[in-house]
Formats: C-alpha cells, structure tokens, sequence
C-alpha cells in the first residue's frame, strides 16, 4: 500500500473522499489507497465472516462487520483503517446503537486476508498494529500457505495450518471453525 498524499488529511476528508470514489485508509494522517483485491479473497471473507455471523448474531454478542467499515483507531494525526473482518463487543458498541460514521476505538477481533499485493512482513506488521492499538485477537489468513496466523497481546504467534481449528479465544468463547474450511471455495 503506498503513500499517495503529503498533505495531512482528517477522518473527515477521508470521509468525502470515499464518497466521491477514492478508497483507502489514514494512517496518522497519510493517505495509502487501497485495490480491490479479487476473487479468492473475497470468499474467503465470506466464509469466515458467514460462520462468525451465524455464531454471533443469535447469540446478541456485538457486531460483525466488513473492510468498508472504518476503524477510528486515533486522532490528530487521525488513523482510520479498515480491517476485512472486525467484531466489535456489544459490550463497547450496544446493538441498539447506530453509527453514521466511523467506530471510534478498537474491535475486539480483526480478520486480514492476505492479498496477492501484500508482503509478509507488512502483513506482520499491520497484524502488530492492531494490537497496539488494542485489539484483543487477530487472525492473519493467508490463502496462499492455506495457513492461518493467530496474534493476541503478550502472547507468542500461533501458526494454524489445514489440520487445526481455529477458535475464538477469550474473544468468542466456544467458537471454533476448521482452517480447512476457511479455504473451501
């Protein structure tokens, strides 16, 4: 993801820009545009987010939502990113409370797709990112290796691969869905 703007820009400015076509993140106040990214890593959001919704919604434990959802992670310079996957706790964002804007603070949960453009250690790093940022789990799914990377604060990186159940921690208590199944297109 490059830089495309020397120009310090706010949530807002991001905000008009996306309604008039540009899409892409704010990292402390940078401008990075952001591709689509095809097929496979659509499906895979799909299939991960489809299991993840049909645990949570019945059981009322916050909200699912996907990459045109930004994340208000800090202001002046602002960062507004946008994870391809994020649960937000009712607990910090009650069900009965709409936003027209960004979700100011931290998911619970973030889910990343590896796309063809990104490098392994911006993955890494992005990874790093939200859990300074606060966010309890990330899970980095790489399409490529079929292999799953679990993140979590002050705990060493859990590599998941075909084989394995991917679980959701103390985030999603009782929640648990094959890595295998993930990559089933």
């Amino acid at each position: 993801m490059a830089r495309t703007s020397e120009k310090l820009l706010t949530a807002d400015d991001l905000l008009r820009l996306y309604s008039g076509g540009v899409r892409g993140e704010l990292i402390r106040g940078a401008l990075y545009k952001t591709t689509p990214t095809g097929l496979t890593h659509g499906e895979i959001v799909m299939n991960l987010g489809g299991e993840l919704r049909n645990f949570i919604r019945p059981r009322r434990l916050g909200r699912l939502v996907g990459s045109n959802s930004g994340m208000m992670l800090e202001r002046d310079p602002d960062t507004v990113r946008e994870p391809d996957i994020a649960f937000i706790s009712a607990q910090k964002l009650p069900l009965n409370v709409r936003l027209s804007g960004y979700y100011e603070g931290a998911p619970d949960l973030v889910g990343e797709i590896v796309s063809p453009s990104d490098g392994p250690r911006e993955v890494y790093h992005k990874a790093r990112m939200w859990i300074s940022f606060g966010v309890l789990l990330v899970w980095v799914v790489n399409p490529e290796n079929r292999a799953i990377e679990v993140h979590r604060s002050n705990q060493p990186l859990l590599s998941l691969t075909e084989n394995n159940i991917l679980d959701g921690g103390e985030v999603l208590p009782g929640f648990s869905y094959p890595v295998r199944d993930v990559f089933d297109l």
